[in-house]
């Protein structure tokens, strides 16, 4: 909900009032591939009535309406970019000295470190504005930028049009900030939460997605708790998900944390209208040899024995971040797009 059903309106807004030479378009257009087509087929058969959430979670046939309640109570578009929304967890601190202006309040915490590469997105995308927007009235002025923007908050989250946290647009750093806040919802969020699916729950008493009885010490009867001492495993088997269920769950999470052959990651290919443009094409430059050198700088976190949430007997290296990867699953690689 928070990476494939909020980008809905920022795809349908771009296509209906930017025109496709618009230069924020042209920005966009690569974080919004095969996005309208995945959600889609999830309508069909993943978050559907019955569906597969619905058919092998816990809530039942609730899952969905549970859902969309607690993303309708927690959804803010401020909170939506890294650092905000660590802030607003109790996870960073905003501090002027710190590196990247946060202190985290939990040092050895994998998916804030490697953030790194929300500042990188976000000094690709200031390069990009103010190459294009080198002047305030410049963003006022543009009449197609102005009704994006106010079509993504009025229509496309018209339940919260009234809401006082939606940003203005007036200045190139508004824009610079709702421009990587949607970048980063594409790549980088979607990556962090989806391609480590199958790695992490593919066995599925690491993370069972439903219990189907009590566990036999939640007051059990004398019979149950004789049940379970003489034979443990069948009351184990009798509280996780039907053989059913799980192979449905784990077929899913296969397809889900797989990366196709087509798949584009961030700062590999330029777009030919970027490469046209020298300005561009130069921070561009600039932007992919970032990712390239946040490539080590994850490897060497991850080799560091000190950080024990990614180090040490048993415990996976934290590769969700880095920024490219092979096909298939691969735990790694953050494509342009919510293109899974």
């Amino acid at each position: 909900l928070r990476t494939h059903c909020c980008t809905e309106p920022y795809i349908i807004a771009s296509n209906r009032q930017l025109s496709a030479m618009h230069p924020i378009y042209r920005l966009l257009f690569p974080h919004f591939r095969y996005t309208m087509e995945i959600n889609g087929t999830a309508r069909e058969a993943l978050i559907n009535a019955n569906g597969v959430i619905e058919s092998s979670f816990s809530p039942g046939k609730y899952s969905m309406e549970l859902s969309s309640v607690a993303y309708d109570l927690h959804w803010r578009f401020d909170r939506e970019a890294l650092p905000e929304d660590l802030i607003s967890r109790g996870l960073a601190e905003e501090n002027p000295n710190a590196p990247y202006v946060l202190r985290l309040t939990i040092e050895d915490y994998p998916s804030a470190s490697d953030g790194l590469v929300w500042d990188i997105l976000k000094q690709w995308v200031t390069n990009y504005v103010n190459h294009y927007y080198p002047q305030a009235k410049l963003i006022e002025s543009d009449e197609e930028l102005q009704a994006w923007w106010l079509e993504i908050k009025n229509v496309g989250h018209g339940d919260k049009k009234d809401e006082p946290w939606w940003p203005e647009l007036k200045t190139p750093n508004d824009l610079i900030s709702i421009v990587t806040t949607i970048i980063w919802v594409t790549s980088g969020h979607h990556a962090a939460v989806n391609f480590g699916q199958y790695s992490y729950a593919g066995y599925f008493p690491n993370r069972p997605t439903i219990a189907r009885s009590k566990m036999p010490t939640e007051d059990p009867t004398d019979e149950e708790w004789e049940d379970f001492l003489n034979k443990p495993e069948e009351a184990l088997l009798k509280c996780f998900p039907s053989q059913l269920q799980a192979t449905k769950v784990i077929a899913v999470l296969d397809v889900l944390s797989n990366h196709s052959p087509d798949e584009e990651y961030i700062g590999t290919n330029i777009e030919p209208f970027w490469k046209d443009e020298p300005v561009i094409n130069a921070a561009f430059e600039v932007f992919s040899g970032k990712l390239k050198e946040l490539e080590g700088i994850i490897d060497a976190r991850n080799a560091d024995c000190n950080l024990k949430n990614r180090n040490g007997a048993g415990v996976m290296p934290y590769e969700l971040l880095k920024p490219f990867s092979e096909r298939g699953i691969t735990g790694k690689g953050v494509p342009y797009s919510i293109s899974i």
